[in-house]
């Protein structure tokens, strides 16, 4: 979910849209960015939340990190 990525302008039209919100706004409240993941990566979805994981690397072990991709794997 690249900047350039096709993907990613979707995703980001889809939040401002459907929520009213950008991609920063759903770090305190995930829930959008976690229904239009699922709704534009479908069955993928999982693959992305991974591989957000692996970017985040160390990060994934603070606290609200981890709280927030508790609630995108949900």
């Amino acid at each position: 979910m690249r900047n350039g990525n096709t993907n990613y302008h979707l995703i980001t039209s889809k939040l401002n849209a459907n929520y009213n919100c950008t991609i920063m706004d759903c770090y305190e409240n995930p829930e959008p960015l976690r229904n239009v993941l699922k709704d534009v990566y479908k069955e993928d979805y999982n693959s992305i939340v991974n591989e957000i994981k692996i970017q985040l690397d160390e990060l994934v072990n603070v606290k609200e990190i981890a709280s927030f991709l508790r609630l995108m794997e949900s």
